[in-house]
């Protein structure tokens, strides 16, 4: 801190006592406190701050004026095609699920399988939205022919990356137009067989009487050997009769048992014959169809009528038998 005494009038020096400088001026003197070097350069230091700070905040509020005054031209500029393109996305989103529930309708009126139905839909619904899109990004001064570039380089890469995703859709593609099944249907491939529940682009949900969802990935259908049954699914029975049993009487019989189990197909007759003819037993082979949801559950009352119909009718039903015979040590 400066602290100054006037005593008179007249400079000279007399000279540095400690920190102060003392001057004489006429017959008074002057004394005058001096700052040493530490606390001159903490002053400097401390003033640069200070300005540095300041340039930085000035420098921020220019960047922000920059900003909002863009963002005020902008919206100057472009606000009704602002308002255009956000009422071009509301129709395409209202046209959307009403295009796409017409197509879905018109399909099921037409009799067109309800796979194939909701594939039309899907392709209705992704072309309005990609309209809608192209429509609006025109009116934001966006220009779009670098984004179809920009996506077909992405597609190509993509498509690399994901062969076997792209291949599952691809596959799917082919079943919803060439229809080798449609839902409803009891098909077998693969090793496993149920009834035919969703057909999506990338896979087929099957089901079965355990209430087993199965899904097979479309791309592992394609090329395979499909075993179709429609609705039904066929079941082989076999029981084996004595010899010297009436085998036509057996045939009727084991047909009427059959007759009135529920579960089997009305529109096709039951099959019962002789199959072959065994060590012990003629074998009597049944086939049937039933529905695919109740194939185990009539398979074991089937079982259960023939047991109990053909004991009933004096039918044997004869097991392998092993005859010994000890002949003496011949002489």
């Amino acid at each position: 801190m400066l602290l100054r005494q006037q005593v008179g009038v007249g400079l000279s020096n007399l000279g540095n006592p400690g920190n102060l400088e003392v001057w004489s001026i006429g017959g008074g003197c002057q004394c005058t406190d001096r700052w040493d070097n530490t606390d001159r350069n903490s002053h400097y230091r401390n003033n640069f701050a200070f300005r540095t700070r300041v340039i930085a905040v000035d420098q921020e509020i220019e960047q922000v004026t920059e900003i909002y005054n863009m963002n005020t031209a902008y919206l100057e500029t472009y606000s009704f095609q602002i308002l255009g393109a956000i009422v071009v996305m509301a129709l395409g989103v209202v046209l959307v699920r009403k295009l796409s529930d017409m197509v879905y309708g018109v399909a099921e009126k037409k009799g067109i399988d309800v796979t194939l139905s909701r594939f039309f839909a899907n392709c209705a619904r992704i072309a309005i939205i990609v309209a809608a899109v192209m429509i609006a990004l025109p009116k934001l001064a966006i220009q779009v022919t670098p984004f179809l570039a920009a996506i077909g380089a992405l597609g190509l890469g993509a498509g690399l990356a994901i062969q076997g995703l792209l291949s599952n859709y691809g596959a799917g593609l082919s079943i919803i137009l060439t229809r080798p099944f449609i839902v409803g249907d009891t098909i077998r491939v693969l090793g496993v067989w149920g009834v035919v529940k969703e057909v999506t682009r990338a896979y087929t949900v099957l089901t079965n009487e355990d209430e087993e969802k199965i899904t097979i990935p479309n791309r592992h259908i394609i090329g395979e050997v499909i075993h179709n049954s429609q609705s039904d699914t066929v079941l082989e029975l076999s029981v084996g009769i004595a010899y010297e049993s009436d085998t036509a009487a057996a045939i009727e019989i084991i047909a009427a048992a059959l007759s009135d189990v529920e579960g089997l197909s009305q529109s096709r007759a039951v099959q019962v014959r002789i199959d072959s003819f065994g060590d012990s037993a003629i074998n009597i082979g049944i086939r049937c169809w039933v529905r695919t949801e109740k194939f185990y559950e009539v398979k074991f009352t089937c079982n259960q009528k023939l047991q109990d119909a053909l004991t009933a009718n004096n039918i044997a039903i004869p097991f392998p038998q092993r005859e010994v015979r000890m002949l003496a040590d011949a002489v």
